[in-house]
């Protein structure tokens, strides 16, 4: 029995299927089922039926399984642990953070760090949609503050931190022509609805709280589109926090739209697994939770 016959045995579980397993460790179908069989072999058990296209674990296999994950567990943790013994001082600590955080809880909490660890060099990305968890899965980043949307919770180790609410909202003058009343989704499809476009290229487009068959216009990030909604462009959701003053002078007004009522997104530190964290971003993650709870 071998760390990668565990390994291949957990990636067939998480993702469901044989190739969805060798995608993720960049291995081919017939390694990954090679690697099985020897398991099995070595077992002298059958850990899956095989007579769909979706392998099930026999009942053999899921009580091997629930003892092997947790072996896998406590081998990440060692590997973390000796990471951190060996490590010293990252040069450089990327950060990813959807645009819908308030940023003035993280900065003093990346202030302290700046002070505690001056030669590191914080490099700090505000992300659209899917961008901060894109750039954490492809190695661009060495923590992200998002939503758990799209995240593979297997893979990442999490801590929720705070929520935001997303409210829609349009200028004074076009809330005063639609009215205080509920707006059916006829209503406000003929209205140009405003989106962001994601950080991670064209397939990372908004998904929720988006009307069917609606006018949509898409602009870059939240700043553009709170002067587009300002300049009676059209209507979107847009984080509390950001409109907060528009909202005390009347320039925006809250809109009760069918289907889109105002939403609470809980926003999570997300760090991999797989990755064994340095002293810094140590540091970082234990002053994350503390801190923004207290915002």
């Amino acid at each position: 029995m071998k760390h990668d016959q565990l390994l291949a045995l957990e990636a067939i579980v998480t993702t469901g299927t044989f190739r969805g397993a060798a995608e993720r460790l960049n291995k081919s179908q017939s390694a990954v089922s090679h690697t099985i069989r020897q398991l099995e072999d070595a077992l002298e058990l059958t850990l899956f039926f095989r007579d769909s296209y979706r392998p099930r674990l026999t009942a053999e296999g899921r009580v091997f399984y629930r003892e092997a994950s947790r072996v896998l567990a406590q081998m990440r943790d060692l590997g973390a642990t000796a990471a951190r013994l060996r490590a010293r001082e990252e040069p450089e600590l990327r950060l990813a953070v959807t645009a819908t955080l308030p940023l003035d809880h993280l900065l003093p909490v990346l202030a302290a760090i700046g002070r505690d660890f001056p030669a590191t060099h914080l490099r700090l990305s505000t992300e659209m949609m899917g961008g901060p968890i894109a750039r954490l899965l492809q190695g661009r980043a060495d923590l992200a503050i998002a939503t758990l949307d799209g995240v593979p919770v297997d893979e990442v180790e999490t801590r929720r931190l705070t929520e935001v609410t997303i409210r829609p909202v349009a200028c004074r003058e076009m809330a005063a022509e639609l009215g205080p009343e509920l707006l059916s989704v006829s209503r406000m499809q003929t209205i140009p609805q405003i989106v962001v476009a994601g950080t991670n290229g064209p397939e990372d487009s908004q998904s929720r709280d988006l009307l069917p068959g609606g006018r949509k216009w898409t602009v870059s990030d939240f700043h553009a589109k709170r002067q587009v909604i300002l300049a009676g462009q059209g209507w979107g959701g847009m984080p509390e926090h950001l409109i907060h003053d528009d909202i005390a002078c009347g320039g925006l007004v809250a809109l009760a739209v069918e289907g889109f009522p105002p939403r609470r997104s809980e926003i999570f530190a997300i760090r991999r697994k797989d990755q064994a964290p340095g002293p810094v971003a140590t540091a970082l993650w234990g002053g994350l939770s503390e801190a923004l709870n207290q915002g």
